[in-house]
Protein backbone atom coordinates (compact mmCIF):
# COMPACT_ATOMS: atom_id res chain seq x y z
CA UNK A 1 0.00 0.00 0.00
CA UNK A 2 1.37 3.28 -0.42
CA UNK A 3 1.00 6.17 1.68
CA UNK A 4 0.42 10.06 -0.16
CA UNK A 5 2.04 12.99 1.71
CA UNK A 6 2.36 16.84 1.03
CA UNK A 7 5.72 18.01 0.13
CA UNK A 8 6.83 21.60 2.10
CA UNK A 9 8.77 23.43 -0.05
CA UNK A 10 10.66 26.20 2.20
CA UNK A 11 12.39 27.67 -1.30
CA UNK A 12 8.55 28.72 -2.04
CA UNK A 13 6.61 29.46 0.73
CA UNK A 14 7.00 31.21 4.60
CA UNK A 15 7.32 28.75 7.32
CA UNK A 16 4.22 30.47 8.70
CA UNK A 17 1.88 29.49 5.62
CA UNK A 18 3.69 25.99 5.59
CA UNK A 19 2.66 25.23 8.89
CA UNK A 20 -1.09 26.48 7.59
CA UNK A 21 -0.67 23.88 4.52
CA UNK A 22 0.54 21.13 6.23
CA UNK A 23 -2.63 21.14 8.68
CA UNK A 24 -4.80 21.53 5.75
CA UNK A 25 -2.98 18.85 4.09
CA UNK A 26 -3.63 16.41 7.46
CA UNK A 27 -7.18 17.66 7.30
CA UNK A 28 -7.57 16.86 3.49
CA UNK A 29 -6.18 13.10 3.74
CA UNK A 30 -2.35 13.26 3.37
CA UNK A 31 -1.02 11.05 5.71
CA UNK A 32 2.79 12.14 5.56
CA UNK A 33 4.89 15.08 5.27
CA UNK A 34 8.52 15.58 3.76
CA UNK A 35 10.01 18.85 2.89
CA UNK A 36 13.29 20.63 1.50
CA UNK A 37 16.17 21.83 3.38
CA UNK A 38 17.87 25.13 1.67
CA UNK A 39 19.94 28.35 2.42
CA UNK A 40 18.48 29.86 -0.88
CA UNK A 41 16.23 29.78 -3.09
CA UNK A 42 16.20 28.13 -6.78
CA UNK A 43 14.89 31.79 -7.83
CA UNK A 44 14.34 34.91 -6.80
CA UNK A 45 10.93 34.55 -7.63
CA UNK A 46 10.28 31.65 -5.47
CA UNK A 47 12.04 34.27 -2.78
CA UNK A 48 11.84 31.95 0.42
CA UNK A 49 14.14 29.77 2.52
CA UNK A 50 12.84 29.66 6.23
CA UNK A 51 15.17 27.29 8.45
CA UNK A 52 13.57 23.34 7.88
CA UNK A 53 14.78 21.86 11.41
CA UNK A 54 12.95 24.93 13.73
CA UNK A 55 9.87 24.53 11.41
CA UNK A 56 9.67 20.56 11.75
CA UNK A 57 9.50 21.09 15.53
CA UNK A 58 6.01 22.98 15.38
CA UNK A 59 4.89 21.33 12.23
CA UNK A 60 5.36 17.77 14.19
CA UNK A 61 3.67 19.14 17.43
CA UNK A 62 0.77 20.62 15.03
CA UNK A 63 -0.33 17.47 13.41
CA UNK A 64 0.42 13.68 13.81
CA UNK A 65 1.78 13.05 10.69
CA UNK A 66 5.37 11.66 9.25
CA UNK A 67 7.69 13.76 8.92
CA UNK A 68 10.88 13.53 6.57
CA UNK A 69 13.82 15.74 5.52
CA UNK A 70 16.21 15.95 2.88
CA UNK A 71 19.23 17.32 4.14
CA UNK A 72 23.32 16.98 2.86
CA UNK A 73 25.71 16.73 6.15
CA UNK A 74 29.76 17.75 5.63
CA UNK A 75 30.00 21.40 4.91
CA UNK A 76 27.07 23.37 6.01
CA UNK A 77 26.27 20.68 8.35
CA UNK A 78 28.17 18.97 10.45
CA UNK A 79 27.15 15.36 10.89
CA UNK A 80 27.30 15.54 14.61
CA UNK A 81 24.54 17.94 14.43
CA UNK A 82 22.37 16.35 12.03
CA UNK A 83 21.86 13.07 14.22
CA UNK A 84 21.62 15.25 17.68
CA UNK A 85 19.02 17.14 16.03
CA UNK A 86 17.18 13.62 14.28
CA UNK A 87 17.55 11.94 17.98
CA UNK A 88 16.01 14.83 19.15
CA UNK A 89 12.67 14.74 17.07
CA UNK A 90 12.45 11.15 17.16
CA UNK A 91 12.74 11.26 20.95
CA UNK A 92 9.88 13.68 21.25
CA UNK A 93 7.70 12.14 18.06
CA UNK A 94 8.26 8.25 18.32
CA UNK A 95 8.79 6.65 14.79
CA UNK A 96 7.19 9.81 13.24
CA UNK A 97 10.44 11.33 11.13
CA UNK A 98 12.78 9.89 8.85
CA UNK A 99 16.06 11.29 7.37
CA UNK A 100 17.03 11.69 3.80
CA UNK A 101 20.79 12.21 2.95
CA UNK A 102 22.03 13.91 -0.19
CA UNK A 103 25.68 15.26 -1.42
CA UNK A 104 24.35 18.19 -1.95
CA UNK A 105 23.93 21.60 -4.05
CA UNK A 106 26.57 24.22 -4.08
CA UNK A 107 23.66 26.42 -3.69
CA UNK A 108 23.28 25.66 -0.33
CA UNK A 109 26.54 23.85 0.73
CA UNK A 110 29.11 26.43 -0.47
CA UNK A 111 27.92 29.04 1.86
CA UNK A 112 30.77 28.19 4.21
CA UNK A 113 33.08 29.11 1.91
CA UNK A 114 34.97 25.53 1.76
CA UNK A 115 35.74 23.72 -0.89
CA UNK A 116 32.92 22.21 -3.14
CA UNK A 117 34.26 18.67 -3.77
CA UNK A 118 33.66 16.65 -6.85
CA UNK A 119 30.30 13.90 -6.80
CA UNK A 120 32.68 10.85 -6.02
CA UNK A 121 34.07 12.74 -3.23
CA UNK A 122 31.12 14.78 -1.77
CA UNK A 123 29.96 10.49 -2.16
CA UNK A 124 32.60 9.44 -0.20
CA UNK A 125 31.99 12.26 2.60
CA UNK A 126 27.84 11.49 2.39
CA UNK A 127 28.55 7.67 3.47
CA UNK A 128 30.84 9.11 5.82
CA UNK A 129 28.89 11.07 7.79
CA UNK A 130 25.68 8.56 7.69
CA UNK A 131 28.36 6.23 9.19
CA UNK A 132 28.98 9.04 12.12
CA UNK A 133 25.48 9.60 12.62
CA UNK A 134 24.64 6.03 12.95
CA UNK A 135 27.11 4.90 15.38
CA UNK A 136 25.93 8.43 17.50
CA UNK A 137 22.32 7.33 17.86
CA UNK A 138 23.44 3.79 19.33
CA UNK A 139 25.03 6.30 22.05
CA UNK A 140 29.06 5.23 21.24
CA UNK A 141 31.90 8.12 21.66
CA UNK A 142 32.47 9.00 18.07
CA UNK A 143 35.93 9.80 16.93
CA UNK A 144 36.38 10.00 13.14
CA UNK A 145 39.10 11.63 10.84
CA UNK A 146 38.68 12.17 7.49
CA UNK A 147 36.49 13.78 5.01
CA UNK A 148 35.06 14.55 8.03
CA UNK A 149 35.86 15.12 11.42
CA UNK A 150 35.10 14.82 14.90
CA UNK A 151 36.58 13.73 18.11
CA UNK A 152 34.77 12.38 21.29
CA UNK A 153 31.33 13.16 20.56
CA UNK A 154 28.62 11.30 21.95
CA UNK A 155 24.77 12.04 22.17
CA UNK A 156 22.99 11.87 25.00
CA UNK A 157 19.33 12.30 24.12
CA UNK A 158 18.32 9.23 21.72
CA UNK A 159 15.18 7.72 20.74
CA UNK A 160 14.49 4.42 21.76
CA UNK A 161 14.18 3.73 17.80
CA UNK A 162 16.24 5.80 15.30
CA UNK A 163 14.65 6.82 12.48
CA UNK A 164 15.53 5.63 8.85
CA UNK A 165 18.38 6.85 6.76
CA UNK A 166 17.18 7.16 3.37
CA UNK A 167 19.20 7.80 0.49
CA UNK A 168 18.84 10.46 -2.01
CA UNK A 169 19.07 10.14 -5.66
CA UNK A 170 18.68 11.57 -9.01
CA UNK A 171 20.37 9.16 -11.15
CA UNK A 172 20.60 4.95 -11.57
CA UNK A 173 24.26 5.14 -10.86
CA UNK A 174 23.81 6.91 -7.54
CA UNK A 175 20.81 4.96 -6.75
CA UNK A 176 22.94 1.55 -6.72
CA UNK A 177 25.47 2.66 -4.91
CA UNK A 178 22.72 4.08 -2.04
CA UNK A 179 21.16 0.28 -2.10
CA UNK A 180 24.64 -0.91 -0.24
CA UNK A 181 24.19 1.24 2.79
CA UNK A 182 20.85 3.43 2.97
CA UNK A 183 17.83 2.24 4.37
CA UNK A 184 15.58 3.34 1.53
CA UNK A 185 15.79 5.60 -1.34
CA UNK A 186 14.09 9.21 -2.43
CA UNK A 187 14.18 10.37 -6.09
CA UNK A 188 12.01 12.54 -7.52
CA UNK A 189 9.77 12.02 -10.31
CA UNK A 190 11.29 11.37 -13.96
CA UNK A 191 9.36 9.90 -17.41
CA UNK A 192 8.36 6.47 -16.39
CA UNK A 193 11.22 4.37 -18.32
CA UNK A 194 13.77 7.10 -16.74
CA UNK A 195 12.26 6.20 -13.16
CA UNK A 196 12.17 2.52 -14.00
CA UNK A 197 15.92 2.46 -14.52
CA UNK A 198 16.31 4.20 -10.99
CA UNK A 199 14.12 1.49 -9.11
CA UNK A 200 15.90 -1.43 -10.71
CA UNK A 201 19.41 0.26 -9.93
CA UNK A 202 18.75 0.89 -6.29
CA UNK A 203 17.34 -3.05 -6.30
CA UNK A 204 20.45 -3.75 -7.97
CA UNK A 205 22.77 -2.44 -5.48
CA UNK A 206 21.08 -4.09 -2.37
CA UNK A 207 18.27 -2.35 -2.10
CA UNK A 208 15.97 -4.91 -2.92
CA UNK A 209 13.05 -4.96 -0.33
CA UNK A 210 13.98 -1.71 1.29
CA UNK A 211 11.11 1.49 1.37
CA UNK A 212 11.25 3.89 -1.86
CA UNK A 213 9.72 6.97 -1.56
CA UNK A 214 8.90 9.24 -4.45
CA UNK A 215 8.71 12.74 -4.83
CA UNK A 216 6.31 13.77 -7.47
CA UNK A 217 6.86 17.81 -8.95
CA UNK A 218 3.37 18.29 -10.61
CA UNK A 219 1.12 21.48 -11.63
CA UNK A 220 -2.51 20.69 -10.71
CA UNK A 221 -4.73 24.07 -11.33
CA UNK A 222 -8.19 24.87 -12.66
CA UNK A 223 -7.47 24.94 -16.09
CA UNK A 224 -4.10 23.90 -18.14
CA UNK A 225 -3.19 27.03 -18.87
CA UNK A 226 -2.39 28.30 -15.19
CA UNK A 227 -0.89 25.05 -14.24
CA UNK A 228 1.40 25.72 -16.94
CA UNK A 229 2.00 29.19 -16.00
CA UNK A 230 2.58 28.22 -12.28
CA UNK A 231 5.57 25.26 -13.56
CA UNK A 232 7.22 27.92 -15.96
CA UNK A 233 7.45 30.65 -13.72
CA UNK A 234 8.19 28.66 -10.49
CA UNK A 235 9.93 25.95 -11.33
CA UNK A 236 11.99 26.46 -14.50
CA UNK A 237 15.24 26.45 -12.72
CA UNK A 238 15.08 22.97 -11.11
CA UNK A 239 14.70 20.99 -14.64
CA UNK A 240 18.26 20.40 -15.66
CA UNK A 241 20.25 17.35 -15.13
CA UNK A 242 22.09 16.67 -11.53
CA UNK A 243 25.46 17.58 -12.38
CA UNK A 244 24.80 21.25 -13.46
CA UNK A 245 21.83 21.77 -10.38
CA UNK A 246 24.84 20.82 -7.75
CA UNK A 247 27.78 22.99 -8.78
CA UNK A 248 25.80 26.41 -9.60
CA UNK A 249 25.85 28.74 -6.56
CA UNK A 250 23.18 31.50 -7.07
CA UNK A 251 19.92 31.85 -7.51
CA UNK A 252 21.25 34.27 -10.45
CA UNK A 253 23.45 31.84 -11.67
CA UNK A 254 19.94 29.36 -12.22
CA UNK A 255 18.30 32.54 -13.78
CA UNK A 256 20.12 32.86 -16.07
CA UNK A 257 20.36 29.38 -17.42
CA UNK A 258 16.92 29.00 -17.05
CA UNK A 259 16.38 32.05 -19.95
CA UNK A 260 16.68 29.47 -22.53
CA UNK A 261 13.34 27.35 -21.30
CA UNK A 262 10.53 27.93 -22.56
CA UNK A 263 7.03 26.94 -21.21
CA UNK A 264 6.78 24.08 -23.39
CA UNK A 265 9.89 22.57 -21.46
CA UNK A 266 8.35 22.11 -18.68
CA UNK A 267 5.77 19.15 -19.59
CA UNK A 268 9.02 16.59 -20.02
CA UNK A 269 10.07 17.49 -16.04
CA UNK A 270 6.67 18.61 -14.26
CA UNK A 271 3.30 16.42 -14.74
CA UNK A 272 0.95 19.65 -15.54
CA UNK A 273 -2.65 18.49 -15.85
CA UNK A 274 -5.98 19.94 -14.83
CA UNK A 275 -7.25 16.68 -14.97
CA UNK A 276 -7.45 15.10 -11.57
CA UNK A 277 -7.62 11.31 -13.38
CA UNK A 278 -4.27 11.96 -15.41
CA UNK A 279 -2.85 12.63 -11.85
CA UNK A 280 -4.49 9.36 -11.01
CA UNK A 281 -2.97 7.38 -13.80
CA UNK A 282 0.61 8.96 -13.41
CA UNK A 283 0.54 7.82 -9.35
CA UNK A 284 -0.75 4.54 -10.71
CA UNK A 285 2.36 3.95 -12.76
CA UNK A 286 4.33 4.83 -9.54
CA UNK A 287 2.79 2.54 -7.42
CA UNK A 288 3.82 -0.59 -9.56
CA UNK A 289 7.15 0.89 -9.97
CA UNK A 290 6.71 -0.25 -6.27
CA UNK A 291 6.89 3.32 -4.18
CA UNK A 292 5.80 3.13 -0.62
CA UNK A 293 5.58 6.84 0.29
CA UNK A 294 4.48 9.54 -2.44
CA UNK A 295 5.03 13.01 -1.71
CA UNK A 296 3.31 15.36 -3.65
CA UNK A 297 4.84 18.37 -4.43
CA UNK A 298 2.69 21.22 -6.29
CA UNK A 299 4.92 23.45 -8.04
CA UNK A 300 3.08 26.51 -8.68
CA UNK A 301 1.55 28.59 -5.60
CA UNK A 302 -1.85 27.51 -5.57
CA UNK A 303 -1.58 25.11 -2.51
CA UNK A 304 -4.96 25.31 -0.77
CA UNK A 305 -6.91 24.33 -4.18
CA UNK A 306 -4.50 21.67 -4.81
CA UNK A 307 -4.50 20.44 -1.64
CA UNK A 308 -8.53 19.80 -1.05
CA UNK A 309 -9.02 18.68 -4.90
CA UNK A 310 -6.15 15.80 -4.20
CA UNK A 311 -7.75 14.98 -1.02
CA UNK A 312 -11.03 15.00 -2.01
CA UNK A 313 -10.35 13.19 -6.02
CA UNK A 314 -7.27 11.60 -5.95
CA UNK A 315 -5.99 10.22 -3.12
CA UNK A 316 -9.37 8.20 -1.81
CA UNK A 317 -8.95 6.83 -5.41
CA UNK A 318 -5.76 4.52 -3.94
CA UNK A 319 -6.88 4.30 -0.23
CA UNK A 320 -7.16 0.20 0.81
CA UNK A 321 -4.83 -0.72 -2.90
CA UNK A 322 -1.59 -2.25 -2.95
Amino acid sequence: MAFFGYHASHEQFKPSALLEYVQAAHQAGFSRISCSDHFHPWSDRQGESGYAWSWLGAAMQATPLNFGVVCAPGQRYHPAIIAQAAATLSEMFPERFWLALGSGQALNEQITGDFWPAKAVRNMRLKECAEMIRSLWTGESVTHYGLVNVEQAKLYTRPAIAPLIIGAAITPATAEWLGSWADGLITISHPYESLKEVVEAFRRGGGEGKPMYLKVQLSYAADETTALEGAYDQWRTNIFPSSILTDLRNPKQFEAIAQFVKPEDMYKYVRISADPQQHIDWLQKDIELGFNEIYLHNVNRQQQNFIEVFGKQVIPVFEGTN
